[in-house]
């Protein structure tokens, strides 16, 4: 039998070349979902328990390994589901940003081994433009135009990280807004910093905006860039976080670039040396 085509695959051979911290795999039919070792089924995450304390005892142990302090529990809950929703989301956003296609990737169709830098996902359907050729594929469903996309961006997303987000949450402290604050920051930074290596930054920017808004639930805040003037007249976009990562509970004297608790002038020092 010859092997279909995936809908997929170039756009996430492509977020490997710029980016090959996140590998992807796409599953064929039959093939199994890999377990054990380093990997974990985003569905066993979803569970919590044994599954979740032992991907977070790898946060731990980072924090303590690097910073020589031990973190509070919640804030390695944190910095856990920062690691997994960051790569997470790019699954979901790559296709779309690059080819105009949105998988659907519910939590039992997605493994992850963050110590390799490696996802293995099944994609049984996606969502794509009129006249683009991957209509002809199985599991391809046809919306009528951008807006009909985004909004399966959204749906798609939310559908993964809903019941990672309810795992997450008790250990993290948080509830709804605040964990959907942080969905809206995974998903934009992400993109954002993977469009700044496929030298489309400008354009992401753009497509940001208009796929978080602000009001498009059950996401809270917005993409929100905005911009600083370097010490040359340069242009410096930023944009402030809608949830905090917690890293200054780590190390008080550092927040991060786009953190609210970083000062504008901290921020073009930090841009504009880069």
């Amino acid at each position: 039998m010859p092997v279909l085509p995936s809908a997929t695959a170039d756009a996430y051979a492509r977020l490997t070349e710029v980016f090959p911290g996140l590998a992807v795999t796409e599953l064929g039919p039959g093939e199994q979902t890999p377990r054990g070792g380093a990997w974990i089924g985003a569905a066993a995450l979803a569970e919590g328990g044994a599954a979740m304390d032992a991907f977070l005892a790898w946060d731990e142990a980072q924090v303590l390994r690097d910073y020589g302090t031990r973190a509070r529990p919640d804030v390695v809950a944190s910095f856990g589901l920062h690691r997994y929703a960051w790569p997470a989301c790019l699954l979901f956003t790559a296709p779309w940003f690059l080819h105009r296609r949105v998988p659907r990737l519910p939590v039992a169709d997605v493994s992850y081994d963050r110590g390799a830098g490696r996802a293995a996902v099944r994609t049984r359907s996606f969502a794509c433009l009129p006249g683009d050729p991957a209509a002809a594929l199985p599991g391809a469903r046809v919306v009528p135009d951008e807006e009909a996309l985004r909004a399966e961006v959204r749906a798609a997303v939310a559908e993964h990280l809903e019941p990672v987000l309810a795992a997450f949450g008790p250990r993290m402290r948080r509830r709804g807004r605040a964990l959907w604050g942080m969905a809206t920051d995974e998903i934009v930074e992400g993109l954002w910093y993977v469009a700044h290596l496929l030298g489309e930054e400008e354009r992401a920017m753009r497509e940001l905006e208009l796929l978080l808004p602000g009001a498009t639930r059950p996401y809270v805040g917005a993409a929100a860039f905005r911009e600083l003037t370097g010490p040359n007249g340069e242009c410096l976009p930023t944009r402030d976080r809608v949830s905090c990562c917690m890293f200054y509970t780590v190390r008080p004297e550092a927040t991060c670039a786009t953190c609210p608790r970083t000062r504008d002038t901290d921020r073009v020092a930090r841009l504009a040396a880069a």
